[in-house]
């Protein structure tokens, strides 16, 4: 036996040990990073959907407080919010077009995070002068809305719409809220605990609600590496 040979190969098996005990995490921690959710600030989004006082915004964009009311009468603020993960939609009670498959769709979303309070859930009514609290309250029962966890709310119109402008960064810009102003959008948005976006997927596409199921996943993730 070559004894000379016997020690080369040991001496390269047990670097090569070595060596992938200290790449392989280092590799892990690169491909975790990677994989990292990117922060949505206006100049990362399509111009028509930014509103002109933001689009200079680089940096450190955040949803705005807001005061809403919802299906049961309650007050809502971004304090109901504070240190959730939030999927906030815009929608109105009489469409008869893409809100079904969105509201079918964020109820499976509701269904899937029943269980999980990291996870809420928040809607708009586009049209508040016409979904009022009774209103909310009968599509909420139809839909099957968890108190507590989704939230279909109405309120000051220019305060909706402003946030769909402003904060989501939602809608074509059109208008200012005003009495014949009309918004409407398929878009689901994705908010972090820090109230940044996070994601903005096809409320209408089931393809679009699996992916925004991994992106939460992977949120969760960031949050656990804290």
């Amino acid at each position: 036996m070559d004894f000379k040979f016997f020690k080369k190969s040991k001496a390269t098996l047990l670097f090569l040990v070595v060596f992938s005990a200290v790449s392989l995490p280092v590799f892990y921690h690169l491909v975790k990073v990677d994989k990292k959710l990117k922060v949505y600030n206006p100049v990362d989004v399509n111009p028509s959907l930014v509103h002109e006082s933001i689009k200079h915004i680089t940096k450190d964009h955040t949803i705005a407080d807001f005061e809403l009311t919802n299906q049961n009468g309650e007050i809502i603020t971004q304090k109901n919010y504070k240190d959730k993960i939030y999927i906030a939609d815009f929608f109105f009670t009489r469409c008869t077009n893409i809100c079904i498959a969105m509201a079918y769709n964020m109820s499976e979303l509701q269904g899937f995070y029943k269980d999980d309070d990291d996870i809420m859930f928040l809607s708009h009514s586009v049209t508040p002068e016409i979904d009022s609290v009774s209103v909310l309250k009968e599509y909420a029962l139809n839909k099957g809305v968890i108190d507590g966890k989704w939230n279909v709310t109405t309120g000051s119109k220019k305060h909706i719409y402003d946030l769909a402008r402003k904060s989501y960064m939602a809608v074509i810009e059109e208008g200012d809220g005003g009495e014949d102003d009309f918004i409407h959008t398929e878009q689901f948005i994705l908010v972090d605990k820090k109230r940044r976006i996070r994601g903005f997927y096809d409320g209408t596409d089931k393809k679009d609600m699996e992916k925004l199921k991994e992106d939460v996943a992977l949120l969760k993730e960031e949050y656990r590496g804290k």
